[in-house]
């Protein structure tokens, strides 16, 4: 910004970010990619606003330093161990034949080994932010691709830090003697070791002490001063500020100091990755892309269709369905945040010039714009050429079920485990294929199909049944499916696991015998937890419990005829709570009077 001081310029920062992170988060584009947009606009190649984008970046550099610190404090043995195979298998095959694939490509167009090797391992890393936030906004987390995907990424960002660590080796041994190469090498290895061991030794100790002066300002101080001093000693060893970031979070990683540590580091991770996104925004060259738009997409195009084979090939490894196999595809073929860093120290270290750099950014960052776009015609995709059902349902061979569980998720497996242990007969029906594969490979006995379609019902010989479990988790197929069970078999008593208030009304409307909130009784016995830390006896804390739990069951039958009339709905949750308020005060005041003492008891010996 020409002629303009620092305050203008953190000005132009805070409402580009306000403006288009919000606006692309409705979108469901995610916040990496308004970030991005906004340096874009900002940038000196459209508005120009603010001139100097690379020493933004070098200010913004700060953001990914933090970002990797929280990874190693996120990143503990044990869970390393669980994730061992979609971590370290799925995940070094990805980055391993992508990095391959691409650097192939990279030497047939006539590239030097050292920096195809760079560009090929930097291209084959995905966004994590981008990658968990499409996951996490469509709610897949935990299906099998959502558990994949994850793994391999978690991967993806152990890898970056060796990558990173590798940069200015390899840059010195293509530039210098071998000598000198040797002595780079062994001061990179002194400081990681002196690194560990003073880490080891003196910052527990170190967080003891501030902790106790009770000081939240001088404790954040001190967070920050470990990161930055972690950097710049790997800085001064000719290795990357990251890595020693890392390093030092994961020293800390199984201390008492863990979950602090990230509350007051995280604020300063999210402004400063921001702006480190930003940053990147502004560098990307759009003459470049109006000059030579067919090279640049085809080279985006032969990014994401090269790691989008690798994925699909990780995907049949992993035993998914077509479907997941594409989502996964979608979510993971772009470039990332790591590749932006990896070309920029590949740069410092002589690999490759700017104006390489500047191509690599631009397919990146396309690349990134491009998956919420790819997830939703993917979506369509599947949507269009799939039946009602992904596969046929399956022939189900138990005959005499005495209860019949609809939905095999969290609730339906505990109500399953119940059941079998009693030694009573179930047929489980799951319309979720990823699901019944897990809970076939735990050994659970699980049938696919739709619960809400009468003819698997009828497999299923609901006409034997006692009991209809309705477990699944979406309200609209579980009231859709009590429905068709209450007309089709009347005889069925129906225990309904419900989301609320308003889905248990809509359930008890076509006379449910038993609605369970999901939550209900968990959020009460975590009640009665807190009464009893607070010095109440046990006894009490369990028999105020109890009566809230009857005054709670009157409650819902009284709204149950008022719930479409919000203002009766108001006015008695407002005389429910003055009543309960009246039980326990009375229930308080015999508690503290206490029972009559008996004349024995009250005359002296």
């Amino acid at each position: 910004m020409h002629g303009h001081g620092a305050l203008e310029i953190i000005l132009v920062f805070l409402l580009a970010a306000v403006l288009a992170v919000p606006l692309f988060r409705k979108l469901g584009l995610g916040a990496v990619l308004g970030y991005l947009c906004a340096g874009v606009v900002i940038g000196p190649q459209a508005l120009g606003l603010v001139a100097d984008a690379e020493q933004t970046m070098t200010v913004s550099e700060f953001g990914v330093v933090l970002m990797l610190f929280i990874i190693g404090l996120e990143l503990s043995p044990a869970r390393l161990w669980v994730m061992r195979r979609l971590v370290f298998a799925e995940g070094a095959l990805q980055v391993g034949l992508s990095a391959l694939l691409i650097g192939g490509v990279l030497l047939w167009l006539d590239f030097d080994w050292r920096p195809a090797l760079i560009v090929a391992l930097g291209l084959a890393l995905s966004s994590t932010a981008v990658g968990l936030q499409l996951l996490a906004e469509r709610k897949e987390m935990t299906a099998a691709h959502g558990r994949l995907g994850f793994g391999i990424l978690l991967f993806q960002d152990l890898a970056a830090i060796p990558l990173l660590a590798a940069i200015p080796l390899i840059g010195v041994s293509g530039a210098a003697n071998e000598g000198d190469a040797g002595t780079g090498a062994l001061r990179a290895l002194l400081a990681i070791a002196a690194l560990v061991v003073g880490g080891r030794f003196l910052l527990r100790p170190v967080f003891r002490v501030v902790a106790r002066s009770g000081a939240v300002e001088v404790f954040t101080a001190t967070a920050l001063l470990v990161v930055v001093a972690s950097a710049w000693l790997m800085q001064l060893a000719g290795l990357s500020m990251g890595l020693g970031a890392f390093l030092a979070g994961l020293l800390l990683a199984d201390s008492e100091f863990r979950h602090e540590l990230e509350s007051h580091i995280d604020p300063f991770r999210g402004l400063l990755l921001g702006l480190f996104f930003i940053g990147v925004g502004m560098s990307i060259d759009l003459h470049l892309l109006l000059a030579k738009p067919l090279p640049v997409i085809a080279a985006v195009a032969a990014l994401l269709l090269l790691k989008s084979l690798v994925l699909l090939l990780a995907a049949r490894f992993s035993r998914l369905s077509l479907r997941s196999a594409l989502l996964l595809a979608g979510s993971l073929s772009m470039g990332g945040e790591f590749g932006f860093v990896v070309f920029a120290e590949a740069v410092k270290a002589g690999l490759i010039e700017t104006a390489l750099r500047n191509q690599l950014n631009l397919v990146v960052g396309i690349s990134m714009a491009m998956t919420p776009l790819v997830i939703f015609a993917i979506d369509r995709l599947i949507r269009e050429t799939r039946t009602q059902e992904d596969r046929p349902a399956d022939v189900i061979d138990q005959a005499h079920p005495e209860v019949i569980i609809a939905g095999f998720g969290r609730v339906g497996q505990i109500v399953a485990r119940m059941l079998r242990a009693n030694g009573i007969p179930f047929t489980a029906l799951e319309h979720s294929a990823e699901q019944v594969d897990v809970s076939r490979r735990f050994g659970s006995k699980i049938y696919y199909g739709d619960p809400s379609r009468p003819e698997l019902l009828r497999a299923a010989r609901a006409d034997r049944a006692k009991v209809f479990v309705l477990a699944t988790d979406d309200p609209e197929t579980n009231i859709r499916t009590a429905r068709l069970v209450r007309r089709l078999y009347p005889q069925l008593r129906i225990v309904a696991r419900v989301r609320n208030r308003q889905h248990a009304f809509r359930l008890m409307d076509m006379n449910v015998e038993s609605v369970v909130r999901e939550t209900f009784f968990s959020s009460l016995f975590m009640a009665r937890e807190v009464l009893k830390s607070l010095g109440m006896p046990e006894q009490v804390a369990s028999e105020r419990s109890r009566v809230f739990a009857e005054h709670d069951r009157a409650l819902m039958a009284q709204q149950h005829l008022v719930y479409d009339d919000e203002a009766a709905l108001i006015a008695t949750s407002r005389e429910a709570f003055n009543d309960l308020d009246r039980l326990f005060a009375a229930d308080e005041s015999e508690t503290t009077e206490g029972p009559a003492p008996d004349d024995s008891d009250s005359q002296s010996p």
